[in-house]
């Protein structure tokens, strides 16, 4: 069987790297004339880290990443709501991993050549449809000649074109929040592993999370940070454009904590990119024929719980599971459909309703967006850990359900 797998991010390397391990045959077809290592932060939640660790991965990503101690929950007012242990330190038997999205995908990228061979990845192909051809499939691109494979799986993306085909109307759902993400060289904040969650979108938020240590002789770290607010009505930002901190400064100005100054480290950031917040409605159906979907280009989900690398990485491996468990290639798409839409559809849903950052809204509307001076007046510590341990289900990572 030769599989032939559109798109060469995070779950279409995993997917190469997976059926490799199986005895699988594949290429990755990648529209890009050469992969490098851009962009900001990511987090790797441990179930993300325990498919990584599967692919031989985890050394690599341990020696380049930054792991996360404890997870703190801060109002606007830099009063901290709430905190828990995080990776290890909650019991987990990996760790979670806050890296460079770019070092990521070049570990990744490195050990598909690595394995499979320099010829694995062909680049500069963008797909732009898929045929039923007998059993197979054809591939046709903007550019070079048609691809006949067994079977073919999109990881092309939020903006898939194999997905449009088959749902002409497929569009982003854009609700009004646009972001800003940025890396700003400073000192460590608190331990230096610290992952940070500061407001709400609808005054304002920060994710604030360190992804790379020790930068220079004055031990700085590398912080990656994000800024959301929520203004119903406005346009969306651009995908395509470096960001300005101006354009988002005016919504921090005020953040000057003991332990933080926000303002000052958005001005002093090395780069910062603009994007709309954007998901997309879950579809029931991701197969068709012998063309599958997986990762964002079949559940394009809020970056709001750090889940979207963890969900693609667990469609690679269940993928190359049914593939290479003597099931009919039908059969085997069939049965993934079966078991990832409804998860996945699951956790699309939470992160627009009830992600972790639900915590910082819940006491912003018990407070009415003011300082506290008890905070166990209007809401308990057991209450606000019931909303993070709801999510942690949900997206599969509650530790019984690791451990199981």
């Amino acid at each position: 069987m030769q599989v032939a797998i559109i798109g060469a991010g995070i779950a279409g390397l995993a997917l190469a790297l997976n059926l490799h391990g199986r005895g699988i045959s594949c290429r990755i077809y990648e529209q890009a004339p050469e992969l490098k290592e851009i962009g900001v932060g990511i987090t790797l939640l441990p179930h993300a880290v325990r498919e990584l660790s599967a692919l031989g991965l985890q050394p690599q990503l341990e020696a380049v990443g930054v792991e996360n101690s404890e997870s703190r929950f801060f109002n606007r007012f830099g009063q901290l709501i709430f905190s828990e242990p995080r990776g290890r330190g909650a019991g987990y038997p990996v760790p979670e991993l806050g890296i460079h999205r770019g070092r990521l995908h070049g570990i990744m990228f490195r050990a598909v050549r690595e394995r499979l061979g320099q010829d694995s990845i062909v680049t500069s192909r963008r797909c732009i449809g898929v045929e039923t051809v007998g059993e197979g499939v054809e591939l046709r691109f903007d550019e070079g000649e048609p691809v006949r494979a067994d079977l073919v799986v999109a990881c092309d993306g939020v903006n898939s074109a194999v997905r449009r085909q088959f749902y002409p109307d497929d569009k982003v759902s854009f609700a009004g929040i646009n972001t800003w993400r940025g890396t700003t060289r400073r000192k460590p904040i608190f331990d230096g592993k610290t992952y940070m969650r500061i407001g709400s979108i609808r005054t304002g938020k920060m994710v604030i999370y360190p992804i790379s240590n020790t930068l220079d002789e004055d031990g700085n770290q590398l912080i990656n940070w994000m800024a959301e607010i929520e203004r119903p009505g406005t346009l969306a930002n651009d995908w395509n454009k470096p960001g300005a901190a101006e354009d988002c400064l005016p919504i921090y100005k005020d953040w000057v904590f003991d332990w933080l100054d926000v303002p000052d480290m958005i001005r002093s950031a090395d780069q910062i990119l603009e994007y709309p917040m954007v998901d997309k409605d879950p579809i029931a159906r991701w197969t068709f024929g012998r063309v599958t979907l997986a990762g964002d280009a079949a559940h394009p989900m809020y970056p709001r719980g750090s889940n979207g690398s963890a969900q693609a990485l667990i469609d690679a491996r269940v993928l190359a599971d049914l593939l290479g468990s003597g099931r009919s290639p039908d059969a085997a798409l069939a049965e993934y459909e079966a078991l990832r839409a409804p998860q996945t559809a699951k956790v699309v849903l939470t992160n627009r309703s009830t992600p972790p950052d639900a915590i910082n809204i819940e006491v912003e509307d018990r407070t009415g967006d003011k300082p506290f001076t008890d905070l166990s007046a209007v809401i308990s510590q057991a209450e606000l850990q019931a909303i993070s341990d709801r999510y942690k289900v949900v997206a599969g990572f509650a530790l019984d359900q690791f451990n199981r």
